[in-house]
């Protein structure tokens, strides 16, 4: 079973976001521009839960 989170930030953010979940054991599974903020992505991430 897997688990998502999806976040919603700034493209100056998303390094770092990325890199923060990707220790706690989540992985990026798409990202995607957020055109209601102009300049930001849409991540998702998954882990195995459990």
């Amino acid at each position: 079973m897997y688990e998502y989170y999806v976040e919603a930030c700034n493209v100056r953010e998303a390094e770092g976001l990325m890199n923060q979940l990707a220790a706690e054991g989540w992985r990026v599974i798409t990202v995607t521009p957020d055109i209601a903020r102009g300049h930001g992505v849409v991540i998702t991430f998954e882990r195995q839960k459990g």
